[in-house]
């Protein structure tokens, strides 16, 4: 390794800070102090440090304004060092740009023996884009680069180190041929540190459109990092749609992962280049993507790489729980339910003995995430086969492994599902030699529950505990294919991510308000002959996906009146149709539906009893073992479903 390396890795967990002068150079410079009694006056020279040597001009000044009176001096810095290892300290990031903008500090253009300071606006963007990776190897902004002290002014007159770059990086764009994509992507594997830089260095970039949020961390102390597109980022606006794509919940089941890390990448070049597609799906929707919601197994998995990773290794998480049947079993409620006029199947609290059981921290962040937004749609990305399932995933019959299990809403997942797999190149044709080819008759879908039963999984949650309706996307064959297929898989579900993304914009949206036009929080939004009804956001707004064709709306919340509409969809129809509710208020009467059929457990109630904060730090020390010993009427309760007592569930 190279000294100069080493040097700074040992000074990463500290600081990098000025060399202690009793005059700062940037002071002397300035002519607030002297560190020596006789003053040298500024002269022009030409420009000879080694890895400063491609800039733009080729004459420079001594005395810059570090202090460095020759270029030897400037050489012997530790400022020079920093310079010469600063690739492999940050693996490469932000190069050549930082040590562009560092060699302007060190060796400053002259011009009429007079210095010309680099522009504080292009210090400031760098920093803005590069502050991560110091702080990923925890080491302070050099103090060098500091944009108030040794940067200047567009007023004061300055320069931009990186003017030439930027100019040679326009050209290539502009050689580019049209049937060549022009937004770059390195189509290679990211290691979990790479995913984060690029995530947040991608939102640095379009920070006017884009956010990077953590929703929790893994068994093993790793971010679950989200990035959102939106023309309002961190801001739910009234009546556009959130949605939310997830990778890699199966550590192995890598594709998923690296598609969507070149959909973040692509959504923000190409809003950016002014793509008017791009730029309309980002300025009237949400959209969260969460590319590895199981950093702990792929951590495992690309340990082994493309040609030794078996089949589940890294598919769990780090406490061996597989995560996509780790969710609570509401499927299971709903079926036992079902059956009864009065039972409400939408917004099913989570049984107060789900807490009790083995929850991982990985399914606990994205429970919670799930609930904080309105989100209306979603996509889990697998792999293992060719093709889109949507729920149930759980089969009405219990012993029965495969069987046709519809939600209510049947169709319209149907159409999720055909959206998708219709826009990929293979997904849906007929070539019976192709991967997912036992699903050539269903041109590419099906049941979840149809194709093979499980409980617990995140889609079947997903629509029976919040609005969203979610699908699982099964990429291809290979779970963890070669770098080689990364850009034509790109290639084969671009378009089919568009398309979803889009589609959210299907059925129809608008408000539930009271007379004095303030929004009604928690409000119904029921469609006739569809047993699942959608609940009103924060301000009052909702959206309900429907295929096209005639629907009876009818809205209601406590306390107010109910309104019922008849709204047609034309097939034609290209947007969500717009439908709002105004209700009065009524006097509140007793329900019958409270006194026939009350509810045990409450929807508002996530965790009741602290169970995961409890017992998450034991897990964690203990390696993930099975939490504290169950009472004896334990496995009585879990087995039948049935909740127990709170005063029984107190006593744990």
């Amino acid at each position: 390794m190279h000294l100069g390396l080493l040097v700074f890795l040992s000074l990463a967990k500290s600081c990098w800070c000025a060399p202690q002068q009793s005059c700062h150079p940037g002071d002397e410079f300035l002519g607030r102090c002297s560190n020596s009694v006789h003053e040298e006056k500024p002269t022009c020279t030409e420009l000879n440090l080694g890895y400063c040597n491609d800039l733009e001009y080729s004459r420079t000044i001594f005395p810059n304004i570090l202090g460095h009176r020759t270029h030897l001096e400037a050489e012997s810095g530790a400022e020079y060092l920093l310079l010469s290892v600063i690739h492999g300290l940050l693996n490469g990031e932000c190069s050549p740009e930082i040590r562009l903008i560092g060699c302007s500090v060190l060796a400053s253009p002259c011009q009429n023996n007079k210095m010309i300071k680099p522009c504080r606006s292009t210090c400031e963007a760098l920093r803005k884009d590069c502050i991560h990776a110091f702080e990923a190897i925890e080491m302070a902004w050099p103090y060098f680069l500091d944009c108030d002290r040794f940067f200047a002014s567009d007023q004061e007159g300055c320069f931009d180190p990186l003017a030439g770059l930027k100019a040679r990086q326009e050209q290539a764009l502009s050689s580019l041929s049209p049937e060549e994509p022009s937004t770059i992507i390195q189509f290679t594997y990211t290691s979990n540190s790479q995913m984060y830089s690029l995530l947040k260095r991608t939102a640095a970039k379009c920070s006017h459109i884009s956010h990077v949020y953590s929703i929790g961390r893994s068994t093993e102390g790793r971010d679950l990092l989200v990035i959102e597109f939106t023309s309002n980022p961190g801001q739910h606006e009234l009546l556009e749609p959130e949605i939310k794509l997830v990778g890699n919940m199966h550590g192995n089941e890598v594709l998923g992962r690296q598609l969507l890390l070149y959909l973040a990448q692509y959504l923000c070049s190409e809003y950016i280049l002014g793509n008017p597609r791009i730029q309309t799906i980002i300025n009237t929707t949400r959209i969260h993507i969460l590319a590895s919601m199981n950093p702990d197994g792929y951590e495992l998995a690309a340990s082994e790489g493309h040609l030794l990773n078996g089949w589940t290794n890294g598919r769990t998480n780090a406490q061996n729980i597989d995560l996509n049947r780790n969710f609570p079993d509401l499927t299971s409620i709903f079926y036992r339910n079902r059956r009864s006029r009065h039972y409400r199947i939408d917004h099913i609290p989570i049984p107060d003995a789900y807490w009790f059981g083995k929850v991982a921290p990985e399914t606990y962040a994205v429970m919670k995430w799930m609930r904080s937004l309105p989100f209306v749609q979603s996509a889990s990305l697998h792999g293992g086969e060719l093709v889109v399932s949507y729920p149930f995933d759980f089969s009405r019959h219990p012993h029965e492994e495969r069987m046709f299990s519809p939600t209510p809403d049947e169709q319209i997942f149907k159409q999720l599902a055909r959206t998708y797999a219709d826009a990929h190149a293979t997904m849906s044709n007929n070539d019976t030699d192709r991967c997912g080819a036992s699903f050539y008759r269903t041109r590419g879908i099906i049941n979840g529950a149809l194709w093979y039963s499980f409980a617990g999984g995140m889609s079947d949650f997903n629509y029976l505990h919040t609005n969203c309706l979610e699908i699982t996307v099964e990429l291809g064959c290979d779970k963890f294919p070669s770098e080689a297929e990364l850009y034509p898989e790109w290639k084969r579900n671009k378009e089919a991510l568009l398309s979803f993304i889009e589609s959210v914009h299907r059925g129809i949206k608008g408000t539930v308000k009271d007379v004095n036009g303030n929004g009604i929080k928690g409000a119904t939004v029921s469609v006739r002959g569809i047993r699942k009804d959608v609940t009103t956001a924060e301000d009052g707004d909702y959206w309900r996906l429907l295929n096209p064709g005639t629907h009876i709306l009818t809205a209601t919340a406590k306390g107010y009146s109910r309104v019922t509409k008849r709204v047609h969809l034309p097939h034609n129809l290209n947007k969500a149709g717009r439908v709002d509710f105004v209700l009065e208020k009524i006097p509140v009467e007793p329900d019958i539906d409270d006194h026939l059929f009350p509810m045990v457990d409450s929807w508002d109630q996530f965790d009741p009893y602290n169970q995961f904060e409890r017992y998450g730090e034991v897990d964690a020390r203990e390696g993930g073992i099975e939490r504290q010993e169950k009472p004896w009427w334990w496995n009585y309760f879990s087995q039948s479903g049935i909740t127990p007592p709170h005063w029984l569930l107190r006593s744990v």
